[in-house]
């Protein structure tokens, strides 16, 4: 499949799908293109342009890896009134996302003694590792049907944050149109995992802003070099994995029924206004707050945390919420003129500046698109630029990696792990369960970010260091 891509634009390799006519567009850099080993991802995207009312092209971003039905970092965009939804084009962490906070801490204020006090305060307060319940009682049976149609503000409301926050969050922490009863029973019974981070990719990370790119909106994000920031990384978890499986199956069951044949069970569909389209989309919603609320009532705790060690009120550390972006989503969008379900497996929204979706606050900029690494190297804040309309909007949402997660347990050891975090204070119980995130499984950061930097897509605001990191333990992506 690599063979078939030719060069169109810079850093864009593209083919056409004779039975389809559907583009597939590719974003590498000539580095990332000459080392990429990943023709199955390829084939994902093939198989994705098959799906009925697809608008072209399909796209991989430059963290493109083979994933279920649709790769990681795959966009795929149907027409809203006669295309379909596909629970595997969204992925099975619903809502995988990422918020940062930034604070008034410079980094010289904190050693890795204090940052390893913080993170083991957080810790306390966040369970972390595959299957783990909330830490507080109270959480581990929320109202479904309050967080599915009211989100994050129910929680504001209940004191788990500050309600500026609220306009720092993709939907305001709330997609429309979430139904709990639209939940199956199997995945209702996972939502005891509300402030919690999971396992896989899934991080707390205290950092330091390490390079300015654009010294005026890093200003107006209130990001300044060598201040401390907060990064948050996690999803749905359980509930919406659950959610994933359950409707792939009911997809795949019902295809014929509702003339929505997929090529692969992975990419197992239904028309967006079908009984299974329409009940999938209200769990999809439910699952996404559900995220969002999990990352609030994660903020307040790692906001307690910093108070409770540095012994200084939140109003002088700052801790303020720049923004909470979505991964792993299907929502409906207008591009060209025309009514688009987007789906974004392992991929960022990024507005650009003046684009009517933008919160008020960000209309002028573009909101921050935050880009994380793995544990032990950068992560980047970005602007997306006008152009950026040609992936429907879209980056990438982290480095990718280029190693399985067996592969990496098998090649690395524990004294290698910790040389290539050597700078990064970590809080983990066992250090070798985390062989399968070292860095080296991953893909240059720099080179991922700067492939759609290059092509004009998007603008690097800011450059972010690690210093402290919170991880989960075992295998949830």
């Amino acid at each position: 499949m690599k063979a078939k891509l030719k060069p169109v634009s810079t850093n864009c390799y593209a083919f056409t799908n004779p039975e389809s006519k559907v583009e597939i567009h590719v974003y590498l850099s000539p580095g990332l293109f000459q080392d990429f080993g990943e023709d199955e991802a390829i084939n994902q995207l093939y198989n994705a342009s098959l799906l009925p009312g697809v608008v072209s092209p399909v796209i991989g971003m430059p963290d493109i890896h083979t994933g279920f039905g649709l790769p990681i970092g795959g966009v795929m965009a149907t027409d809203y009134e006669t295309g379909v939804v596909s629970a595997g084009a969204v992925g099975m962490d619903i809502n995988c996302g990422v918020r940062l906070l930034t604070t008034r801490i410079d980094a010289g204020e904190i050693n890795k003694e204090k940052i390893s006090k913080i993170l083991d305060a957080i810790s306390s307060r966040v369970p972390s590792g595959v299957g783990k319940s909330s830490a507080v009682k109270a959480l581990r049976k929320p109202d479904l049907d309050a967080v599915a149609q009211i989100g994050v503000e129910y929680f504001v409301r209940a004191g788990f944050g500050r309600k500026e926050d609220l306009e720092r969050i993709e939907d305001r922490g709330c997609i429309p149109g979430g139904d709990a009863a639209a939940v199956p029973k199997a995945a209702r019974e996972r939502a005891d995992q509300l402030a919690t981070i999971g396992g896989g990719n899934h991080f707390i990370e205290i950092g330091r802003v390490a390079k300015v790119f654009d010294q005026e909106t890093a200003e107006r994000f209130g990001l300044f070099k060598d201040m401390v920031y907060v990064l948050i990384h996690t999803g749905s978890r359980g509930l919406g994995h659950q959610i994933c499986t359950d409707y792939s199956r009911i997809m795949w069951e019902h295809s014929e029924r509702n003339g929505s044949k997929a090529p692969v069970k992975g990419l197992a569909c239904a028309p967006v206004f079908s009984e299974d389209g329409q009940n999938y989309l209200k769990a999809m919603a439910c699952a996404a707050n559900y995220a969002f609320c999990n990352r609030q009532l994660i903020t307040h705790f790692v906001r307690e945390a910093f108070v409770e060690v540095l012994k200084k009120p939140e109003s002088e550390l700052g801790l303020d919420l720049l923004y909470d972006v979505a991964h792993n989503i299907a929502k409906k969008e207008k591009h060209g003129g025309r009514w688009l379900l987007v789906h974004r497996k392992g991929a960022t929204r990024a507005l650009p500046a003046g684009h009517g979706d933008n919160p008020p606050c960000y209309r002028d900029t573009g909101h921050p698109a935050i880009i994380p690494g793995s544990m032990g190297t950068a992560s980047y804040v970005l602007v997306g630029l006008p152009e950026i309309h040609r992936t429907f909007c879209s980056v990438n949402h982290g480095a990718g990696r280029v190693m399985s997660r067996k592969r990496a347990k098998s090649e690395f050891t524990r004294e290698q792990l910790l040389e290539q975090t050597k700078n990064v204070v970590i809080a983990a119980s066992n250090l070798k369960a985390l062989l399968d995130e070292a860095p080296l499984a991953y893909k240059d950061i720099d080179e991922v970010v700067f492939t759609l930097v290059d092509a004009g897509l998007t603008k690097p605001v800011v450059k972010l260091k690690p210093m402290g990191v919170l991880k989960g333990e075992g295998d949830e992506s």
